[in-house]
């Protein structure tokens, strides 16, 4: 009876796990996970995630595999969450991974494109490894997946490479368990996968045994290359020959807008850049996105970033580069393959096409590009990696939310434009798109648009998108007639976005600083204190509005918008050096009229207004170049001295946060010669010390100490760290993004959460 007690029945669990758990190797890692342990059963990929079936007579094993799954997983899997039922025991032995079953609704999530691993890089290095040198080397833990893939399950017929046929060798790898090629989707080797070619700048194939060899050469030569990557085409040169870089710049019309660079390795990166370690740590992890770093004295042209203190900076994340820096070269300029303005180039002919009189030739190959992807643009703020451009190595990675819910479906806004689909408790933000008034823009927004819903078979049950009238992702939203249809207002959505990204509901006060947004009373908003949360939002305070002559074009001329904030402030146009030589008749006419200079309470219009006065920038040549310049100016300095603040009451609960003494002392430093370092550092202090004045009100009349920050203008690092700082000191909860960015490319999330409280019935808008 004793021995009869011993024998433990058998148990068998089922679980459904969803994440990205396809094409990042975790079928055969609970292969060897469910062999070590002696169980039945089987793992398979389905479109609702990844099912497991295990079985053993030792309970607690069991209990040990379920907590090793999460434990465990392999370095690029993301579980989000993991469903467990018993089931009752089958007879049968042993574990087997079977084929992937299509059932229907769509539950897991499409893995990002990842950097070479260090396995893949030293088998690319190795003299004696068949794949030594082949630029197109990957395994399941590294190498193309969004990029290539057009539905899921994540199987090779559903992608790009579905047109190359394994080779024997590779297939016994793609079908071994064991092998860490187990299941790559785009597992392939000289003899049966993608190849380089070479064309001239016509087009026209050239004929040479080794096409990486002649761009190498070319490079060196002062050439500009176009290479064929991974979500799209670069522009390159050599970082370090000023004349290649300054032809690049003229052939791309691109005045004066930084370029990124890519290094050979963290200690290229470290000789031209200060390096911390959280930098460090981004630089060399499996998502490889570009780090804004700070510039050391090391001497590089000048035209790579003018009138910038950092360096956007890479390293080799595929193959090909990693064997481009493995030469002779150890910098080079690597910029999305563009004209001004365009989205990145994914096709050959589109490449040879759209970059004529750009490129001197191309470095191409026959894996096709199913869908653009930008490279990832982050910066260390406040202690911590965040996002200015969301793209590869991140998107479609799913940003976690605070709860369950129905599918929503938002269209963001019209510049540095995302899509957002809402999935159960996840957010599947896309790429970045760009701004929507660029033609090709609009159609890779509507490619991606149909993309995400397709992929995912999610059917939205609203559709959410911005209350501008004139963005074209708000007139995209009002034809799709099938779907009802919200219009959140942007920084009511900026707002939601930074909650979401913080995984909270809670009612916070949010400050809302960018360029401008269309407000609920029909005039442009841009620098706003709103209490409340996705639900429901109270306007509790706003900039000064002033008068923008000319409209949306004075944004391209600082000065004009310089004259704007300097008739409000004094009633007519003060003779300051910047005004010399300019004709200001018809802009001090449409001001004394009121005649197409529309109201705006801009905080960025406002640094716009502070780079005209100073004289420091009369024109821009890329969106945020003004305020950009005066942060530098500042030369890191946020402390000491503040021109004048007010705060005038707009009713018994509302603040107007006055800008006319701050403009009047500005331009009385410029009359006085004061240096524009001075100038610069404090107008930072003065905007810092204000938003601190007007947050301790909000706190005071809200009792909510949590403070949200959103808006572009929070990209500013010399203002978010000593606002941050100030806040922090003072016992305060910030909330700051970190997953998404803080500019237009975070409103789609932020919609869509709206949306969703809109659906539960919980929607009470902006007032």
């Amino acid at each position: 009876m004793d021995r009869m007690a011993e024998v433990k029945t058998e148990k068998r669990v089922r679980l459904f796990v969803n994440g990205v758990v396809q094409g990042v190797g975790f079928r055969p890692f609970v292969y060897r996970l469910a062999k070590e342990e002696g169980f039945s059963g089987f793992v398979r990929n389905t479109s609702s995630g990844v099912c497991i079936e295990v079985q053993s007579g030792d309970h607690e094993k069991l209990g040990l595999f379920m907590e090793e799954l999460h434990d465990k997983a392999p370095p690029l899997a993301r579980i989000s969450s993991c469903e467990i039922e018993e089931i009752p025991p089958e007879t049968g032995h042993g574990f087997c991974i079977v084929s992937s079953d299509d059932d229907g609704m769509v539950q897991t999530m499409v893995s990002p494109d990842f950097a070479v691993c260090g396995d893949c890089k030293s088998e690319l290095l190795d003299v004696a490894d068949r794949r030594f040198g082949y630029p197109f080397i990957n395994c399941t833990n590294c190498g193309p997946r969004y990029t290539i893939v057009e539905k899921i399950p994540y199987d090779r017929p559903h992608t790009s490479m579905k047109q190359f046929k394994m080779c024997d060798r590779c297939q016994a790898e793609y079908d071994d368990p064991m092998d860490r090629r187990f299941h790559a989707q785009p597992n392939a080797c000289p003899d049966c996968g993608p190849a380089l070619r070479m064309l001239d700048r016509h087009g026209g194939t050239v004929h040479c045994p080794d096409p990486l060899g002649y761009a190498l050469d070319m490079l060196l030569g002062g050439g500009i290359v176009a290479l064929k990557g991974i979500g799209g085409y670069h522009l390159a040169v050599d970082a370090c020959d000023e004349r290649a870089v300054r032809r690049l710049r003229k052939r791309k019309r691109r005045e004066e807008k930084p370029f990124a660079l890519m290094a050979k390795d963290i200690e290229t990166a470290e000789r031209f850049c200060l390096v911390n370690e959280e930098e460090r740590l981004a630089l060399l992890s499996p998502e490889a996105p570009v780090v804004l770093l700070r510039k050391k004295g090391e001497d590089l042209p000048d035209e790579i970033a003018p009138g910038n203190d950092r360096l956007g900076i890479m390293l080799p994340y595929t193959p090909l580069h990693v064997l481009m820096m493995e030469r002779e070269l150890s910098l080079l300029v690597m910029t999305s393959a563009n004209s001004s303005d365009e989205p990145i180039v994914i096709d050959d002919e589109e490449a040879v096409e759209r970059l004529e009189g750009i490129a001197d030739g191309y470095l191409v190959h026959n894996r096709p590009i199913y869908l653009r992807c930008d490279d990832s643009v982050t910066i260390h703020m406040s202690g911590k990696l965040r996002q200015i451009r969301r793209g590869r190595g991140y998107a479609p990675a799913p940003v976690r939310l605070f709860s369950d819910g129905p599918p929503v479906f938002a269209a963001g806004a019209e510049i540095k434009n995302t899509v957002c689909l809402l999935k159960g408790s996840d957010a599947i933000l896309s790429q970045h798109i760009g701004d929507l008034k660029n033609y090709e823009a609009y159609s890779h927004f509507r490619k991606v648009a149909g993309h995400l819903q397709h992929i995912f078979r999610i059917s939205p049950e609203l559709l959410v998108c911005d209350m501008h009238p004139a963005y074209l992702s708000t007139r995209w939203a009002l034809e799709q007639k099938e779907l009802p249809l919200l219009q959140a207002q942007h920084h009511h959505a900026h707002l939601a976005s930074c909650l979401a990204d913080n995984l909270s509901q809670d009612p916070a006060v949010g400050v809302v600083l960018d360029g401008t947004g269309y407000g609920i009373d029909g005039t442009s908003w841009g620098g706003e204190v709103l209490i409340g949360n996705a639900a429901e939002a109270f306007r509790f305070a706003w900039f000064e509005p002033v008068r923008l002559p000319g409209g949306d074009a004075a944004v391209r001329y600082p000065w004009r918008v310089a004259a704007g904030y300097l008739y409000h402030s004094f009633g007519t146009l003060q003779e300051l050096p910047f005004l010399d030589k300019k004709d200001v008749s018809g802009i001090l006419q449409i001001l004394e009229k009121g005649v197409n200079s529309p109201l705006t309470s801009s905080c960025g219009r406002l640094f716009d207004a502070v780079a005209g006065i100073t004289g420091l920038r009369d024109e821009i040549t890329y969106e945020g170049q003004a305020p950009i310049e005066l942060m530098h100016a500042a030369s890191g300095a946020c402390d000491g001295e503040s021109y004048s603040r007010e705060m005038i009451p707009a009713d018994s609960d509302r603040w107007i946060l006055s800008v006319a003494p701050l403009i009047r002392d500005v331009a009385a430093d410029v009359r006085a010669g004061t240096d524009i370092s001075v100038i610069s550092g404090k107008f930072h202090v003065t905007i810092v010390s204000l938003l601190y004045d007007v947050i301790k009100k909000a706190v005071a009349y809200s009792g909510i100490r949590r403070v949200a920050l959103s808006g572009g203008v929070f990209q500013n690092v010399l203002l978010f760290e000593a606002l941050v700082a100030r806040l922090e000191k003072e016992g305060y909860t910030v909330l700051a993004h970190v997953q998404v960015p803080c500019n237009d490319g975070g409103i789609s999330l932020g919609q869509a959460v709206i949306g969703r409280e809109y659906l539960k019935g919980n929607y009470k808008g902006i007032v």
